[in-house]
């Protein structure tokens, strides 16, 4: 079973906070509030981690509760422990300080996310988060450790195709499921020029927002929502909180980054307009902050040259044979996929294929004319930005809706067969860890394994 990542024995508060949020009623109501279940060596393993764990669980896949799932849980938190006491011994595993301080910033991080604010973290804690780091300090490097252990062990391990066929023909031919129509994609974006008069228009409104703001004519959030074309904050007065600066595009990030706590900004472009941001709060990579958003104003554009300057990028590899990446990385002007080629991914997997009847109108319009390996002509599209756009399309792979089968899906099958030996060797180690290794099984633990029997 592969249960969600295993949360630090030393934060008990704050998870067996959440896993009384979060668990059903019938069983987060123990008369002990926690209690030791395991000690692994010289650490111990507590109830209320096996109930986070659970509780995320059960969130996720929605299944009913079971004691078998808690023992499962419980074994998978115990085989973390045997693999960090392993890999303490193994004098060849080492990490690096730099690398113990980029999980811990991760870790807070998350752990501050799930509680609202580090704040309401370090309320839960009973501690600063300065105490809170230096308590998961050893916590996160012998996890570090566990995971290089783990990864030196399974990165020789390989499957032949004959394993590959024999683990998919273990499910029965009704039992096997549909895959959608995919397809992989490449594409070149280009955005038609704004007019300077539709630029000027919308510095102006915004600029005359920031004064009656700064001079105390008007709060900053009667304005958002008054004037704010941002639609997702305007009507809460442009506030949004807990928002990762890796997750705002460039510009805004580069303000929201600098911009003193309480203050207005100047007014700054990004790809989707004019804005002014106030920073309420900043710890770390997390902001909360107001905007107010004036979009500009490309309703009057004409595409005619950007339309122009595409199909000539597509002449150029119909005919000159120049590559379509080699085009993408030097003409598109969307960035993200710019640097890839021009390769389009789903924004949320990471995916390359992507499920076709989740493409927007215009994409499906594009794809109903064309063939594999073919370069579309200039089409309009929309973006994640509200912006005006164009793009040539190149389809390079398309896959009708199917079963699953070795002919049309070995890859995946290979992959999955590949991720269930490694497991079971994971697995077998650990199991063979156990005889070397002092475990000792306390209080709901003993019970359940007692009932077991």
């Amino acid at each position: 079973m592969s249960l969600l990542p295993i949360k630090p024995a030393a934060l008990v508060l704050v998870w067996a906070a959440l896993a009384a949020w979060t668990l059903p009623a019938a069983h987060a109501q123990d008369d002990v509030i926690d209690e030791i279940v395991a000690v692994v060596s010289d650490q111990i393993v507590l109830k209320s981690e096996v109930d986070a764990i659970v509780a995320n669980y059960l969130q996720q896949q929605r299944v009913p509760y079971s004691e078998v799932l808690w023992m499962d849980a419980l074994n998978e938190l115990i085989g973390q422990e045997i693999l960090k006491v392993a890999a303490r011994r193994d004098t060849n595993i080492t990490v690096q300080e730099e690398q113990v301080d980029q999980a811990l910033d991760q870790r807070i991080e998350f752990m501050a996310s799930q509680v609202g604010s580090e704040e309401r973290l370090e309320e839960l804690y009973g501690r600063s988060i300065v105490r809170i780091r230096a308590d998961l300090r050893d916590e996160l490097r012998d996890q570090l450790l566990a995971d290089q252990l783990r990864q030196s062990k399974i990165q020789n391990i390989r499957i032949t195709p004959t394993e590959s066929e024999e683990w998919f023909r273990r499910f029965a031919a009704d039992s096997l499921p549909v895959i959608p129509h995919v397809v992989r994609l490449n594409h070149i974006v280009r955005f038609p020029e704004l007019t300077e008069e539709a630029r000027e228009e919308a510095r102006e409104i915004i600029t005359a927002i920031r004064d009656s703001v700064v001079t105390g004519a008007s709060a900053f959030e009667d304005m958002a929502r008054r004037f704010s074309e941002d639609p997702g904050s305007a009507s809460v007065g442009g506030r949004i909180d807990n928002t990762n600066l890796s997750d705002l595009v460039p510009e805004f990030g580069a303000v929201a980054s600098r911009s003193p706590i309480g203050e207005t900004s100047q007014v700054f472009e990004s790809p989707f307009g004019y804005h002014i941001v106030r920073v309420n709060d900043r710890r770390g990579e997390i902001v909360d902050f107001n905007h107010i958003l004036i979009r500009i104003d490309d309703s009057e554009i004409d595409p005619s040259e950007t339309i122009a300057f595409l199909t000539a990028v597509r002449d150029s590899a119909q005919h000159l044979d120049i590559p379509f990446e080699r085009l993408a990385k030097q003409h598109s002007q969307e960035e993200s996929t710019a640097q890839l080629g021009g390769r389009v991914v789903d924004p949320r997997s990471g995916e390359r294929d992507l499920v076709r009847e989740n493409l927007g109108p215009l994409w499906l319009n594009t794809l109903d004319t064309m063939r594999v390996g073919e370069i579309s002509l200039p089409t309009p599209v929309q973006l994640e930005t509200p912006r005006q756009a164009y793009h040539i399309v190149q389809l390079v792979f398309s896959q009708e809706e199917h079963t699953v089968s070795l002919e049309t899906d070995y890859e995946r099958i290979e992959e999955f067969a590949l991720q269930e030996k490694r497991a079971q060797w994971m697995q077998d180690y650990i199991d063979t860890l156990r005889e070397e290794i002092y475990i000792d099984l306390r209080g709901k633990a003993r019970t359940v394994q007692m009932a077991e029997r």
